[in-house]
């Protein structure tokens, strides 16, 4: 059974509160060049050594360092609750033996192989020093060395013994060298002049008694990778990221918890919203959170819907982004939704669907899913999955499928995990659009005709989770925050709580009607096989025929029985 949580805008939730990271400086370029020589030294000793000592020589090995500084200042109720800074660098080797059609990491059937799925990557000096680093380069591809002969056996022994698979394709592909040294990325604030601002937002929510949590935080975080590979490969390149994170939480009297949130995401320091608008937004986030406490709770519901952008590019990430991925096309434990589909209309005919991870920014929004080069040294690559309805190609990893044997510079991870292909930045286009309120008025009409006294309009989600595994049904979840009942008698629009957002994926997609004419964007993390990587989605908002609703989770403890501390002003 495989399944996975997805917790894109979710996950960003629950960074507010972990991994809001404020930057030093990064050393400078020629300290850099040290660990790429050393790395590049000692790649070459292993392979010529190996190959002359090994049973078996690898053909393959690459050296993956992902270096990482950060700090974390993050303040609830007018008060700075946590700050921290830590520098790391991590070091990933992938030996491989056998050669590019079967090696060591053909997947075992039948066998949950956890040790190969999440390997742990290793902790190595943060100081430049030649022969700490080699010594730790040595070490490690000593290990995965012999791991590497000992699953080969393994991976002999059932190719004899179990029935033929599906998908024979290559366990590995060929690609072109790359060799690209970035700049290094390079980050500093004030320090202090952040966390008396971070005091002063967090303070605001002391207006609000019946708000019982509430945490205001400020990242940043520089991260340069370095990938050199035995094919020649020979990488440096680096990211940015700062985010501001505001979360709001409390409990209505039945014992359901309810929670807002906002974050807003930037390469770069300027690109964060100044002081008035953050003070707008927790005045909004704050009336939102006490409005869904009175909000009445919806009962289990199917008919016509509304999932504005941000909604929308979860929707279409969760139950959508996840089935074209390229290595669930060949795992005989995936549901593989898609895999006999391509040529075949698999969405409305007014629909196209890309993944880019080469773009920073749409319209005026910076995107997480923004990237160089993929995790496996491969140039990124716009790659069109569906054009006008029918799907034309998966996002590829180096884990070459029937029909598609090359990589499309989606092979992803965090550091510590194998590689696989991952969604970057996934846009949703649409070529017939209507305005926002003509598509409100749309949704009425199909409530109409359906005899539905009213429908839903989705206007923010916190994130979800999909099963793609065949030991289980085809399903998805997703979770939303804001969600407002349409009726068709004129009453206004109702916010309402307690809907989970549930269903199967074809069906889902056989039921869009329409598009929206503007596009929103959210950014997140997504967790999966490979780790938490980062990622955006880019959509309209879509009018869809019938969406089902399950009653939410509700916790069966009263809210506070006193009421909270006095709060002084600040």
């Amino acid at each position: 059974m495989k399944a996975y949580v997805r917790s894109l805008i979710g996950c960003a939730l629950l960074l507010v509160f972990c991994c809001f990271w404020l930057l030093a400086s990064l050393p400078q370029q020629a300290e850099k060049s040290l660990l790429l020589k050393a790395m590049e030294e000692e790649l070459d000793r292993s392979m010529k050594g190996l190959s002359e000592k090994g049973n078996l020589p690898p053909y393959f090995i690459s050296y993956y360092v992902t270096e990482t500084q950060r700090a974390v200042a993050t303040a609830s109720y007018g008060a700075l609750r946590h700050s921290s800074t830590d520098r790391s660098r991590l070091l990933d080797v992938e030996v491989r033996v056998g050669d590019y059609t079967l090696d060591n990491t053909h997947r075992l059937r039948g066998v949950y192989d956890f040790m190969s799925r999440f390997p742990r990557p290793v902790s190595i000096s943060i100081d430049n020093d030649m022969d700490a680093i080699k010594s730790a380069l040595w070490l490690e591809t000593d290990k995965k060395y012999k791991a590497a002969m000992e699953r080969l056996i393994q991976v002999k022994t059932q190719k004899t013994v179990k029935v033929e698979e599906e998908d024979v394709s290559a366990d590995f592909s060929h690609e072109t060298p790359e060799k690209y040294i970035g700049s290094i990325s390079n980050i500093t604030v004030a320090m202090e002049d952040w966390e008396k601002k971070l005091k002063e937002f967090s303070g605001l929510f002391n207006a609000y008694p019946k708000i019982y949590e509430s945490t205001v935080a400020l990242s940043a975080e520089a991260t340069n990778k370095y990938l050199v590979n035995s094919e020649g490969t020979s990488i440096l390149h680096a990211a940015t990221h700062w985010r501001l994170g505001i979360v709001a939480s409390t409990k209505a009297e039945d014992g359901m918890d309810l929670y807002r949130y906002e974050s807003f995401d930037a390469h770069k320091l300027e690109g964060l919203p100044d002081d008035e608008t953050i003070r707008q937004t927790i005045e909004v986030i704050a009336k939102d959170v006490l409005a869904l406490r009175e909000a009445p709770v919806i009962e289990p519901y199917t008919g016509p819907a509304i999932l504005t952008g941000r909604a929308a590019g979860v929707f279409f990430h969760e139950i959508f982004g996840h089935r074209i991925e390229g290595h669930r096309q060949k795992d005989e434990e995936e549901g593989q939704t898609f895999t006999k589909k391509i040529n075949q209309q698999v969405l409305p005919d007014f629909i196209s669907v890309y993944d880019d991870p080469t773009l920073d920014r749409s319209g005026e929004k910076d995107l997480r899913g923004h990237y160089l080069y993929d995790d496996e040294g491969v140039k990124a690559q716009r790659v069109t999955v569906v054009e006008n309805g029918i799907l034309k190609n998966f996002v590829m990893s180096r884990s070459p499928i029937e029909g598609f044997d090359k990589s499309n510079g989606h092979g992803r991870k965090q550091a510590g995990y194998r590689a696989v292909a991952r969604q970057g930045n996934l846009i949703v286009e649409a070529s017939k659009t209507v305005s926002e309120e003509r598509l409100h008025e749309m949704l009425i009409e199909e409530c109409k005709k359906q005899d539905k006294p009213f429908g839903l309009i989705f206007k923010d989600i916190s994130g979800g989770f999909t099963f793609t595994g065949r030991g289980i049904p085809q399903s998805y979840a997703v979770i939303p925050i804001m969600v407002y009942r349409v009726y068709t008698d004129g009453r206004p629009d109702e916010l309402i709580r307690g809907a989970d957002l549930i269903g199967t994926p074809l069906v889902s997609f056989s039921k869009i009607l329409a598009c929206g004419d503007k596009l929103d964007v959210f950014n997140g993390t997504c967790g999966a096989e490979s780790g938490g990587v980062p990622v955006s989605g880019v959509s309209p908002s879509i009018l869809t025929e019938a969406i089902e609703i399950q009653k939410k989770r509700k916790s069966p403890e009263r809210p506070p029985l006193l009421t909270p501390p006095e709060r002084r002003k600040k």
